[in-house]
């Protein structure tokens, strides 16, 4: 084969993946700020840099596009997730690393909150797969620290699923929130300085509430 053939198809393929994240990135903003209904593909072309044929060669279609960018968000954070919960060490110190990957993770990521709400509202055929592929083995494997960690005599007994859903509200709430937070005069939400108090105010209520030595040190 000749090299330049070579380089030159390697470029493609190079400049290719880039295009393709450009047009997931400006995606997950306008699908976060307008929803599925109120997307134009026109806009999201735009802020991609690219053309509107362009995006129907790489995603056949709006809807397509926009499963496109939540199988991202969701793939990604899941492989990160499942990392960090299924790792050897007490149960205290998993916890902690989970919740600042989640609330890390969320902070770099504005889009995440928006769409998360639109998917749950939304429900149907989407939201069924994305339960079965990404937020059911995460919620197991939740359970499993939890449930070890109450065993152990590291975690206070509690109800498991409401105990979960208490750690995830704490960690979410805050940027599903920051719009209204806006409003009521708060309009500095994701300021590096901001975020960093309200990691520390999670890690330090959920320590309260769920760990029997409240005073386990924080990461």
């Amino acid at each position: 084969m000749n090299r330049s053939t070579s380089c030159g198809r390697a470029g493609r393929q190079i400049r290719s993946i880039e295009t393709r994240a450009a047009i997931l990135a400006a995606a997950g903003n306008i699908f976060a700020r307008s929803g599925l209904a109120g997307a134009r593909t026109d806009a999201i072309a735009a802020a991609a840099g690219v053309n509107k044929a362009l995006l129907y060669y790489y995603f056949k279609s709006k809807e397509s596009l926009y499963e496109a960018v939540v199988d991202e968000h969701f793939c990604e954070f899941n492989r990160q997730a499942l990392e960090v919960l299924t790792a050897p060490g007490p149960a205290r110190a998993i916890l902690l690393r989970y919740v600042s990957l989640h609330f890390d993770f969320i902070s770099a990521r504005h889009r995440y909150a928006p769409l998360y709400q639109q998917l749950m509202m939304a429900g149907g055929r989407l939201a069924e797969r994305l339960v079965d592929e990404y937020f059911r083995p995460r919620s197991q494997a939740f359970g499993r620290l939890l449930e070890r960690g109450m065993r152990d005599g590291e975690f206070r007994p509690a109800d498991r699923f409401h105990a979960a859903m208490s750690v995830v509200s704490l960690i979410v709430f805050y940027f599903s929130a920051a719009p209204i937070l806006q409003l009521m005069g708060r309009p500095d939400a994701y300021s590096a300085a901001n975020l960093k108090r309200r990691k520390r105010e999670v890690l330090d209520f959920m320590r309260h509430g769920l760990f029997v030595d409240p005073n386990f040190p924080l990461p």
